[in-house]
């Protein structure tokens, strides 16, 4: 069951502090609320992003749920905040805390050393430390499969690609999609498009420049969209409903996280990228007793990424979509993590 949320804000220099802590009730059948103490510190965007942050936020609600975990979150609005939400999470006497995004590499590298009896956990990225457990995606697998779906879906032929920024991660998705679109048609013609290079934290919520990339592609004739790029999905969302066209989501199933049946409409599927179980397992880990760093994958043979069959739009293919998945595990498919 889901657990109450309070919401705590705090002001702490020109830090913004958002901290929703995980309590007890009396019908509860998950935990007390007093088990481990676990903070999460999200990136930019936070909960309410639709995508990443929010998959992490489920997996939180999920230790605290079935363990009893006493789940404290922080958001990072600024650079800056990265490092001091970890180090408040630190001193605030978290056993466990989580690090949701690449951008924590180096603030955890340091914080993780100053504080060698807590154990840490780093999605999409590696820090070498015994005390920090790496949280790897195999995104590229995921996105074969709805790479597949977008060119068995489309009927011009012509689909499209929109990422945040411009960096090897990305690139892993649009690398995928394309590889997936066009094992299933050789001539499928893909549009790929970056909303910012490397650094550029807006590409991540600018939500009228994706919408505008779509808008044109899809004038263009372009009928399905993918979209790696957090909260800016929204606009290829947006861009999708108006030209009643195809959009699929990304991280979390966007069906369920739309919020509108106008938005339910268009989206054809997700790829998943299981952020929830990570961050479950992670705090599960350290719970059961396992304080220990190293490197864990998350891929289509643990069920770390795959693809939502919600809305029923690619029912007639999950068959083969599946039968591809089996392929990619076995070895017989090599899914390509670069352009």
């Amino acid at each position: 069951m889901r657990k109450n949320l309070r919401l705590l804000t705090a002001s702490l220099a020109a830090l913004s502090l958002v901290a929703a802590a995980c309590g007890g009730d009396d019908s509860s059948d998950g935990g007390s609320g007093d088990g481990i103490k676990a903070g999460i510190a999200f990136d930019t965007g936070g909960r309410g992003d639709g995508t990443f942050n929010d998959s992490a936020a489920t997996g939180g609600e999920q230790a605290a749920s079935e363990l009893g975990a006493q789940i404290t979150e922080l958001e990072a609005n600024v650079d800056e905040d990265r490092k001091a939400n970890l180090e408040l999470l630190a001193a605030d006497g978290n056993a466990v805390i989580v690090g949701v995004g690449f951008m924590f590499t180096d603030p955890m590298t340091e914080v993780a050393a100053a504080n060698p009896d807590i154990t840490f956990g780093i999605v999409d990225s590696v820090v070498e430390a015994d005390n920090v457990k790496s949280l790897i995606f195999a995104e590229e697998q995921g996105s074969f499969l709805v790479g597949a779906a977008a060119a068995l879906k489309s009927e011009s032929g012509k689909i499209g690609f929109i990422g945040g920024q411009e960096i090897d991660l990305i690139k892993k998705f649009e690398a995928g999609y394309t590889a997936g679109a066009k094992y299933i048609n050789p001539d499928i013609v893909v549009d790929v498009k970056y909303l910012g290079p490397a650094g550029d934290n807006s590409a991540w919520g600018n939500v009228a420049g994706a919408k505008e990339i779509a808008a044109g592609w899809y004038a263009a004739g372009t009928d399905v969209i993918y979209t790696a790029a957090g909260g800016s999905g929204a606009g290829t969302i947006e861009a999708a409903i108006e030209a009643g066209k195809w959009a699929i989501g990304v991280d979390s199933d966007q069906y369920l996280t739309a919020g509108t049946p106008e938005a339910q409409a268009v989206i054809l599927t997700s790829m998943l990228k299981r952020v929830d179980v990570a961050v479950f397992e992670t705090i599960k880990a350290v719970n059961d007793g396992d304080k220990t760093g190293g490197i864990k994958v998350f891929d289509l043979s643990n069920d770390g990424v795959g693809y939502s069959t919600s809305g029923g739009y690619i029912d007639d293919f999950v068959e083969q979509l599946d039968e591809i998945k089996a392929k990619i595990v076995s070895g017989e498919i090599t899914v390509p993590t670069a352009p």
